[in-house]
């Protein structure tokens, strides 16, 4: 039984003549950049997450560098983060000349600590930039009240999060911004590339919108140096179809965990906890174990996928080693070593994850 991590074939056949048609329906109008598909998507995804603005983007990574740049940070500034996440979170702070300022994560839900947070706020920060990741949502209330003390924005990395819930609301409508990607293996994704910006503060929108399009103000006016990126109307077709669908997939999703949590009750690894403050939609069903490089061979030999997010936390990487010399977050270098991605899609059936759930615990030995 082979068992990918994600499976779109088996999405994309249920809703198969719908996407085909929603393709051909762009096809024949003859618009593909910035058409009525884009500007019906962001209306869509402005009331879904329920905020005044949505701006369409080329990429989740694009979405963070614009939300950065609208903010209004810039080269000696600093933007608080987590060292536990994908690069993309750190490089759109760099993009814009500030620097980005790791700190360590809560072991248990492996998102920002704000104590550590607030110990690391200087006169040159700027910004608090959570990572909601996994799909649960970071502690943003304790994030906010510092970030309304210091006078900071609050900078929601949404990339795996779309759906997820904090205090009542939808993720990304928490903070100043909220940053969406729209990558094919996302809760909510294209047939490519794309990402979203959601706020509710005019001044960070009208920014938005106008970086992500040459510095655009009207017909071949332009008022600052800006960026080429765009949706398109293709993968906001995709999109709109998915997006009615987005909230029946992420009850599939949450179902899986709860059947993979089941299935490994009471064995040698630490299942995702869930901190009861908001909704995960567990774009990653992660679990820690001491003996992680040992399961993941066992799974791999019986056909089945998994994957390390993330190997390397951020201040030990390459590009940014030098600039954290001497520092130490251990709480995330000993995450990095002990987690592992088991497969998760809303089409997973009981008899993979049963089968997924006994490699694991065939394998994970003593002392998780």
């Amino acid at each position: 039984m082979n068992i990918p991590m994600v499976d779109l074939n088996a999405q994309h056949a249920a809703i198969g003549d719908e996407l085909e048609a929603a393709f051909a329906g762009v096809i024949r109008s003859g618009k593909f950049i910035l058409g009525p598909n884009v500007e019906a998507l962001e209306r869509e995804v402005a009331a879904y997450c329920g905020v005044a603005h949505a701006i369409s983007c080329a990429s989740g990574t694009d979405a963070l560098h614009l939300a950065v740049r609208a903010a209004g940070i810039g080269p000696g500034d600093e933007v608080i983060t987590t060292a536990f996440t994908f690069i993309a979170s750190a490089g759109a702070v760099s993009y814009t000349g500030a620097r980005p300022v790791f700190v360590d994560i809560d072991p248990a839900s492996l998102n920002l600590d704000p104590a550590r947070v607030e110990r690391a706020i200087t006169k040159r920060t700027r910004a608090i930039l959570p990572v909601h990741l996994y799909g649960q949502p970071a502690d943003l209330a304790p994030l906010a009240a510092l970030c309304g003390h210091h006078g900071l924005k609050l900078i929601e990395d949404c990339a795996q999060s779309f759906g997820a819930e904090y205090g009542g609301r939808k993720s990304g409508a928490y903070g100043d911004a909220g940053c969406f990607s729209f990558y094919p293996s996302k809760n909510l994704g294209a047939c490519g590339d794309g990402g979203m910006l959601v706020t509710n503060d005019e001044k960070i929108a009208r920014s938005a919108r106008v970086y992500r399009d040459h510095g655009r103000t009207g017909t071949y006016r332009h008022s600052v140096i800006g960026y080429n990126s765009r949706l398109d109307e293709l993968q906001a077709a995709v999109l709109r179809v998915k997006l009615r669908r987005l909230d029946a997939f992420n009850r599939a999703r949450r179902e899986n965990a709860a059947r993979y949590s089941r299935h490994l009750a009471g064995g040698r690894v630490a299942t995702p906890v869930q901190d009861g403050k908001g909704l995960h939609v567990f774009h990653q069903y992660t679990i820690q174990a001491d003996r992680r490089d040992a399961i993941r061979a066992g799974l791999a030999a019986a056909g089945i996928a998994s994957a390390i997010y993330y190997p390397v936390p951020l201040h030990q990487q390459e590009v940014y080693a030098a600039d954290n010399a001497g520092v130490s977050l251990p709480v995330a270098e000993r995450a990095a070593a002990r987690v592992l991605s088991l497969p998760m899609y809303p089409e997973l059936t009981e008899e993979q994850i049963a089968r997924v759930a006994h490699i694991v615990l065939e394998h994970a030995g003593p002392g998780a």
